[in-house]
Formats: structure tokens, sequence, C-alpha cells
């Protein structure tokens, strides 16, 4: 077994998710693992049986040793959460999804997450596939500016993708400290309680890696297809573009898509296949703050499942990312 992190995982908003969505029973998905506070939270407050899925092998192999207390209530899934309802196996009572990378993948050197640790330029969350140095050093620079504009929200993409490609003429980039030092080159040195420069460059980075929009849209179909009627879906975001794209989709699939603007057509109504829960989502309240500072971001939305058919969503009203709408369509 690879060594475990250090760090505790404390998972973030779990307090409110058994709250407002109690009483948690039945059968529940944890797409998004990890470390598997959330299966455990759900497990303690009732749930009969949680099926686990994470496409991160190392997340598996750690939960072996918690799961077997649990005996048959747990069912490990190695997979992908855009798959949820086939890898369910039927129609669940319950969803949660904990979006982005985990404070375990964060921890660990040699996944190559972090620009506050040294390790290889890697970023795969299910460690197959082209990693984050091959995205670095053989993109077009273009596509590399692209890659942090519309997935990092970084404004001086270009300038950070010109120096990419040059600093890779004279050695491939291979390591986390390398290409977060060529990033901070590039942006001012930031004033206290400001974020690390290459914070939007690695999220882009891994976001682009992990095809992270295309699996997030995805996974909220499934999660609709596998709700039973009365079903509750909770997901946690950790940066705006994601909670946007959550926000949308719950709105759009609750009937809540608007009524259009003089700038836009009027949209179609939608025959609603949510009830939201707690229309404007939760954040972290001061004690959860306190005890982890990681949830200062997060942003927590709720649904509950009506009984309308699944169906696929329009992806032009979910506010992707451009690169991931033109890859969705």
């Amino acid at each position: 077994m690879q060594d475990a992190p250090d760090t505790p995982h404390i998972p973030v908003l779990l307090r409110p998710i058994l709250r407002h969505l109690a009483p948690i029973t039945g059968i529940w998905v944890d797409g998004t693992l990890g470390a598997g506070g959330y299966a455990r939270g759900l497990l303690a407050a009732g749930a009969a049986h949680v099926i686990g899925i994470d496409r991160d092998p190392l997340a598996l192999e750690l939960a072996q040793g918690w799961a077997q207390s649990f005996g048959d209530r747990v069912t490990l899934v190695a997979g992908n959460f855009a798959e949820l309802d086939n890898h369910a196996g039927g129609l669940v009572d319950g969803v949660v999804l904990d979006l982005g990378v985990s404070s375990m993948q964060l921890d660990l050197a040699h996944r190559g997450f972090s620009f506050a640790k040294d390790g290889p330029l890697d970023m795969r969350m299910s460690q197959t596939g082209p990693t984050a140095a091959d995205l670095v050093n053989l993109s077009d620079e273009g596509v590399l500016a692209d890659i942090l504009y519309h997935y990092g929200e970084e404004r001086a993409s270009r300038r950070i993708a010109r120096a990419i490609v040059q600093a890779r003429q004279d050695a491939p980039i291979a390591t986390t400290l390398h290409l977060a030092a060529i990033v901070s080159a590039c942006l001012p040195r930031p004033k206290p309680g400001q974020s690390h420069p290459a914070t939007r460059s690695f999220q882009a980075l891994r976001i682009a890696v992990n095809a992270e929009f295309d699996a997030l849209v995805a996974g909220l179909e499934a999660a609709e297809r596998a709700l039973k009627p009365g079903g509750k879906l909770a997901v946690v975001s950790f940066h705006s573009m994601e909670d946007r794209v959550v926000k949308r989709f719950l709105a759009a699939r609750a009937g809540q898509d608007g009524g259009g603007s003089r700038h836009a057509p009027e949209v179609q109504a939608t025959t609603p296949r949510f009830r939201l829960i707690e229309k404007r989502g939760v954040s972290a309240d001061a004690q959860e703050l306190a005890d982890n500072p990681r949830a200062r971001s997060a942003r927590l939305r709720m649904a509950e499942r009506l009984d309308a058919p699944a169906g696929p969503v329009d992806r032009g009203v979910l506010g992707l990312p451009s690169l991931a709408l033109v890859k969705g369509r």
C-alpha cells in the first residue's frame, strides 16, 4: 500500500448535507470517494448501503482498511462518477459529489497536484493517460493560453503560455516547482493573504488533464438517471466555474431556466426533474471555517429528484468554460 497523507481528511460541508437531506436512509452513492469522509458520514447517519466510486486507485486502496468495519454496507467501485448510474446498478436514494482535487491528493507530492511541494508534474486522478507534463511540454502556445484562460480564469494566460514555451526549449518542464517558478515569474508578488501566483494555472491544467467539466456534466446527468423519485442530490464545489455549472444545471432541471431578455431568446420551460433545496446554496459556517480552512471556498447545492423522466441537458445553458462547451458538443 502506498503511503497515506499525513493530514487527516475532513469532509467539507458534511454537517449541512446530513441536516438538510435527513433522514439519511437506503442506498447512497458517494461518487467521489476520496478518503471516505462522506461515505462514513452517510453510514453513521443511517444509510443502509453506500456505493463508493473513485477513479483514483489510491483512494480505493486506502478505503479497504476502513470499509471492512462496515461489512457488506459498503461497495467500492473503480470508475468515474460520470457513469455513476451504471456503477450503482439500480435506483438509489441519494448521491453526493465532492468536486475537484481532494486534500489527500494534494498532500502527496508524487501526485503532482500541488505547487507547494516538489514532485513530478502529473495531476492525473486516474493515474492513467497523458500527464500535466505532457500537456505543458507538447501543447502549442495558443492551446496552453486557452486552457489557462478558460479553465483557470487566468488573465495573464498568454504571458504565462509564452514563458512556458520559452522555458521548455531549454529543458522539459518535469516538476511542479519548476512550473510554479515559471508562472510566478510572470505575475506580481502576492500581497499578504493572496493566493499563490500559480494557483489558477495549476487549477486549469488539472481540469484539462482530467477533463473535469465533461465529467461534471455527465455526472450530474447520471445522478438524475440514478436517483429514484424523492432521492437527494448534494454537490460540493470549490471554485466559481464549477458552482456556476452545478447551479445552472439544477435550475434548468427544476424548470427555472429563465424567461430570456432582449439580449437572449426566451428559453422553453423544462418539465421539472428536481426540486431545489436551499436555492441559494450553503457555505461553511464560522465553526467549520475554524475547524477546516479548506471549506472557505466551498459551496453546497442540493436538490430532490421528482418523478419526471431523466434526459440530457442543453449544455448551452450551463455556463461551461468555452473549451468544455466545444468538447461537449
